[in-house]
């Protein structure tokens, strides 16, 4: 762990937003052919465990072959994870500042549906919402169509990963600061989701914060994620960290770790056969994603290709799960693999380093305009005979 915390210190913001967004795509990109199927499934078809960029799982019959078709997942292909990442990336480049629920509403929501873009599953110009889930897809079914409030438009939703996935950008505008990173992700997410899947979205943006922080490690990352996190969501990272935490290579975590986040989980061994109480509201379950993340992180020792790996080759919905510790790594000042990188941006048709070269100027603007309204309100409660700015 010591040459990772050694670069942390010297890592800057900069450095650490690009990591982060292009470490979150990158994985997102590997995790894609392999999402939905288990550990021994993913071992049989490849022949061992994936180290690198696969094609996809039907070979050249991924236009037809089901359960997938008709995206293209593999070859060094983003999904809707990285879509929506960058998507919110655009919000905070049109706001220049913090966001909340009606942001996502007259912002997010009209650039889904309104802006053609390169979709790399589709291997086509489309509408970004054309790729999204139906999960994702409520954001425009209830904020566009319903007209909902946006701060409860995500009440009736599936409960799943889906606001989580792109929520790094949160974490990284509130770098160093887990507590505005969770409350203003909890803001935004209610657009989108409820109950634990709103949660997972909060923690994981504290989590990106934490890791951003000067001097953080896995373990720093994952004591802020528990001081925030809430009912299933906290005993699920505690229950699966600590599993993690015995354990130094993947390979001998993979079913450890399943077996920790199984009971807190909704959907059950079938991945694509959920059970019947599966993504529904609860304070005692929560998403499977977040934790296995955090717990790939300690695993690795915050290194991006370990903890990346990692969660490739756990399967179930692993794109999202590496999207999260490639997020997560990354913001340590772990760096991507130049390989893997080139290969994606190239493969996918997208400039990963722009929208953290965006996100990195935004960010420091908001900062500024952080400092000077605290600056206002130090002096106002100064003037009422509270302590001075300067004590």
């Amino acid at each position: 762990m010591t040459p990772i915390m050694d670069r942390n210190r010297q890592t800057s913001l900069e450095d650490r937003i690009t990591a982060a967004l292009v470490g979150a795509a990158v994985g997102d990109a590997l995790g894609g052919p392999v999402e939905g199927y288990s550990p021994d499934q993913i071992l049989e078809r490849h022949g061992g465990r994936v180290h690198g960029i696969v094609g996809p799982w039907n070979g050249d019959d991924w236009r037809t072959a089901r359960p997938l078709a008709p995206y293209h997942k593999g070859d060094g292909h983003v999904t809707d994870d990285t879509l929506m990442t960058h998507a919110l990336v655009r919000v905070y480049a049109r706001v220049r500042d913090h966001l909340d629920a009606y942001a996502i509403a007259d912002h997010l929501v009209p650039d889904l549906m309104t802006n053609p873009r390169w979709i790399p599953e589709l291997e086509t110009e489309s509408l970004p919402l054309h790729r999204l889930f139906l999960a994702e897809k409520w954001l425009v079914a209830r904020l566009h169509y319903g007209h909902a409030d946006p701060r409860e438009a995500g009440t009736g939703n599936i409960v799943n990963c889906g606001a989580a996935m792109y929520i790094s950008p949160v974490g990284l505008v509130n770098a160093a600061n887990p507590a505005g990173a969770y409350a203003e992700a909890l803001d935004v997410a209610g657009a989108h989701q409820s109950s634990y899947g709103r949660e997972a979205a909060g923690v994981l943006a504290a989590a990106v914060a934490a890791a951003a922080t000067p001097g953080a490690t896995p373990d720093s990352v994952v004591a802020a994620a528990l001081a925030l996190a809430k009912d299933g969501t906290r005993t699920a990272i505690d229950r699966v960290c600590e599993v993690a935490s015995r354990h130094t290579d993947f390979e001998s975590a993979l079913v450890p770790l399943r077996e920790a986040v199984a009971p807190y989980d909704t959907v059950g061994p079938d991945y694509r056969d959920p059970s019947l109480g599966a993504r529904r509201p609860s304070r005692l379950h929560a998403i499977e994603e977040l934790p296995v993340a955090l717990g790939m992180l300690l695993v690795s020792g915050g290194d991006y290709r370990h903890a990346v790996l990692g969660a490739v080759n756990y399967g179930r919905d692993c794109d999202s799960i590496a999207t999260m510790a490639g997020a997560l790594a990354g913001a340590l000042g772990s760096p991507v693999p130049e390989d893997w990188s080139k290969r994606v941006a190239e493969a996918s048709r997208l400039d990963l380093w722009e929208p953290a070269a965006t996100l990195t100027r935004v960010t420091r603007e908001i900062f500024e305009r952080d400092v000077r309204r605290r600056r206002t309100h130090e002096a106002a409660f100064a003037e009422m005979g509270g302590p001075s700015c300067s004590d």
